[in-house]
């Protein structure tokens, strides 16, 4: 049994963990900024200071931890309404997750597991799967903050000897999902036409459950020591295949509109979305290899499988997009 501490512990992807962890026999402590919303069985630490700050001197003598998942962090939005995103990315996803592995490591941890993201090394993929030793490039505050992090992080863990981990999910969905992928599903349970009819771009993804194992793995398989991995589905649909698989499994057929990439490029100039239309029509495939060679992993759920279970509760929970169904 390891006792893990997960920072975010109450969000989309920490409850996801935390029932993972529980299930195979770990106690599991969630570090949250407000009680409540953490899984039936995991200790709760509340923490309500901004970018955990001063959480050394806060860490109770009772908390005792082998290893950290560091989820808690300042998401990519579409449109950060702050004076300096990137000072505001960086005070969070690198001042704070610096915060947290400095205070798990003096007060014991040996492994600190930082869920980075695809972004730390692009938009898009070299017209390949995006291996872990590709060099980074990424486009925006949020991925380069969590570069800043990654760098910072394995910095700290050469000096101190703490084993830092890091993992690089692409687009998370699952029940409970926000942000675009919720809003795609909205516009195909209410059949409106998405003109997604004609878009052959493959982007990979990965289903919660999915990095939910992996990211135990990379918590307690020895194998995982100072590790980088990519994790996803295995398996990259087309932007078109994805929302027709979503519409089957809505029970309402996407209404796909095929219009050509060259114009919707176009249309995304003219309007001043240019990166939100690349991230529809440009490949962003995800290498898994190495978590496979190293770890022995496979993902327990197919695309399908996790598109049911996203769809299902979606069905359950936006009965208002379902009056005539």
């Amino acid at each position: 049994m390891n006792r893990v501490l997960v920072s975010g512990a109450n969000g989309f992807v920490g409850r996801a963990l935390c029932h993972a962890l529980m299930g195979q026999g770990h106690a599991v402590t969630g570090l949250v900024r407000h009680a409540g919303g953490c899984a039936e069985g995991v200790r709760e630490w509340v923490q309500p200071s901004p970018d955990f700050i001063g959480l050394d001197g806060a860490w109770p003598d009772s908390l005792q931890v082998d290893t950290v998942v560091h989820l808690a962090g300042r998401v990519h939005v579409m449109q950060d309404r702050a004076a300096d995103p990137l000072s505001a990315f960086r005070a969070t996803n690198v001042d704070g997750a610096l915060r947290v592995a400095q205070a798990a490591h003096r007060s014991g941890a040996v492994r600190f597991v930082f869920v980075s993201s695809i972004k730390a090394l692009g938009e898009a993929d070299p017209g390949r799967a995006l291996r872990e030793d590709d060099p980074p490039r990424p486009q925006d505050p949020y991925g380069r903050s969590k570069l800043e992090a990654e760098q910072a992080l394995v910095r700290f863990g050469e000096t101190s000897g703490l084993d830092v981990v890091i993992v690089r999910p692409p687009l998370v969905y699952g029940p409970g999902v926000r942000a675009n992928f919720l809003q795609l599903m909205n516009a195909i349970a209410k059949g409106w036409p998405l003109p997604l009819g004609a878009i052959p771009a493959r982007r990979s993804l990965v289903y919660v459950g999915n990095l939910a194992d992996a990211l135990l793995r990379c918590a307690t398989d020895p194998r995982a020591a100072h590790g980088r991995f990519h994790v996803a589905d295995g398996d990259d649909p087309s932007v078109t295949e994805l929302a027709r698989a979503l519409g089957r499994h809505l029970q309402k057929p996407a209404r796909l509109v095929p219009m050509p990439t060259g114009l919707l490029r176009a249309a995304g100039r003219l309007t001043g979305r240019s990166p939100q239309v690349e991230r529809l029509v440009g490949d962003l495939r995800v290498d898994i290899s190495l978590i496979r060679t190293v770890l022995g992993w496979q993902p327990p759920y197919s695309v399908d499988d996790g598109l049911a279970a996203t769809a299902s509760w979606y069905r359950s929970t936006h009965l208002d997009n379902f009056t005539d169904a």
